[in-house]
């Protein structure tokens, strides 16, 4: 990005913050804050994260103890409200201290240094980090300055000062959009609505309203992109469309202002590129990410030819629906980051037979809801916590399976049973929260790929990314 604005200026001169929680988005918030000017504090409960603060140069001390600041930065993952606040936040809300996102503060950052860069928003329950970052491919290879991150990372307050002609690309959870007070997001993107994270947020109604806040305080120059797959989705686009944005309506595989028809992406004025050729975009759900990004670069200037080859050219994200290896005819897919049903259905959905790999800690309601995609499922090898609970609900369907316990013992058990029944496709998309057995989804990825491309065959080949 030859373009951009270096260094930050010291826009927030004068003005004093605290930020607690010193993760992936707390301490380079720390950090940029203090560079723009600003008097900081940092605390983490974790003792080695506050060593790697102070080794940074940035002060620590609890927030209830500073006596004057402008704002608390809480990092996303730690509540304000529900299920329990954290103490430091519930004394900052008792003194009136506003409790914000670092996005928030990338957004004052920008407008005071005086860029007009634009701002794009992502959010809903499954696919955000994919458009994201698609969204970003198409924008970069159009020759537009452009920095990505959020909670797809990095980290907001981590990216750089863009010029006037510049786009900011965020992922936004949900848990960042219910800490923004004054940002504005110039085309914003509501994916999809399916339950989640109601402990935080209370219920569903609550969950709803913190993702929609990704639309607040636009204009009737900005532009509201909202997919249409959902029941809870056309609920909101109907709000919405009261509202003063310009309303798109997108969808997968139905009728809308965008969408895909028999992987043809179209919207009024006809095709716009045929999904066949985009590799990383498989499933209808893929459809609905490259409709919605599709729809945002137009709003925003890109020519509209040049929306095909960036969507065949995008190479996809690590443990989405990644072929990791190739071995004697029969891929792995390696979709670690399914981590609920949902998102294994998404998966499920985009082959026609698999021997399935799934298990972990299951979310609410396990795997029942997968019923419609189980005709596609040859066989099932299961691991961790609730492997039991997943094979009770596969014998209720007749599906065959069998439970392995481990990856280890799952992938070449699932690599037999796909030579034995000629399937060409061994698909581990768990439907399961990762942490019985692995520090994070991407491990549990990770070590899926190492144990696929460790089995002896007759002939391997992978990706070009992975050799």
């Amino acid at each position: 990005m030859s373009n951009v604005i270096k260094p930050w200026p010291r826009v927030f001169e004068g003005q004093s913050f605290a930020v607690l929680g010193l993760g992936q988005n707390g301490l380079p918030a720390a950090v940029t804050l203090r560079t723009m000017g600003a008097a900081v504090v940092a605390w983490d409960d974790d003792a080695t994260r506050r060593d790697a603060a102070q080794a940074a140069g940035i002060p620590l001390a609890r927030p209830s103890e500073v006596d004057q600041l402008d704002a608390l930065i809480l990092s996303p993952g730690i509540p304000h409200d529900r299920p329990a606040p954290h103490p430091e936040a519930a004394a900052m809300r008792a003194r009136g201290v506003a409790i914000l996102s670092d996005a928030e503060l990338l957004f004052r950052a920008v407008r005071a240094a005086g860029s007009a860069a634009r701002f794009a928003g992502i959010t809903g329950t499954n696919g955000k980090s994919t458009t994201t970052a698609l969204l970003a491919h198409i924008f970069a290879t159009s020759g537009v300055p452009v920095a990505a991150g959020g909670n797809l990372g990095p980290a907001s307050l981590a990216l750089p000062l863009l010029p006037d002609d510049g786009i900011y690309v965020l992922e936004m959870s949900s848990y960042m959009l219910e800490r923004i007070a004054t940002m504005r997001f110039d085309a914003a993107i509501m994916l999809n609505l399916t339950h989640d994270h109601l402990d935080r947020h209370g219920s569903m109604a609550g969950y709803v309203a913190a993702k929609a806040a990704i639309f607040a305080r636009q204009t009737d120059t900005d532009t509201a992109v909202i997919g249409i797959d959902d029941e809870p989705s056309r609920v909101l686009a109907g709000d919405i469309a009261t509202h003063a944005a310009s309303l798109i309506r997108i969808s997968g595989d139905h009728r809308a202002d965008f969408f895909a028809d028999r992987r043809i992406l179209q919207d009024e004025f006809g095709p716009i590129a045929d999904l066949s050729t985009a590799p990383a975009l498989r499933g209808t759900h893929n459809a609905q990410n490259a409709a919605a990004a599709a729809a945002v670069a137009l709003a925003l200037g890109i020519e509209r030819g040049r929306i095909a080859p960036a969507l065949a050219s995008f190479a996809g994200l690590p443990h989405r629906q990644q072929r990791i290896a190739t071995i004697d005819g029969v891929d792995f897919i390696d979709d670690s980051k399914a981590t609920n049903a949902d998102a294994a259905a998404r998966a499920l959905d985009s082959f026609e037979r698999v021997v399935w790999i799934a298990g972990g800690i299951g979310k609410d309601g396990g795997i029942a809801g997968l019923a419609p995609w189980f005709d596609r499922i040859d066989h099932a090898v299961l691991i961790g916590r609730d492997a039991s609970m997943f094979a009770q609900t596969l014998a209720a369907h007749g599906v065959a399976h069998e439970i392995a316990g481990t990856l280890d013992r799952a992938v070449p058990l699932a690599f037999d049973r796909a030579r034995r029944h000629g399937i060409d496709t061994v698909l581990l998309s768990p439907a399961a929260a990762s942490f019985d057995q692995f520090a994070n989804y991407a491990e549990r990825g990770l070590q899926f790929a190492a144990l696929a491309r460790s089995i002896p065959a007759r002939s391997i080949s992978l990706p070009a990314a992975c050799t």
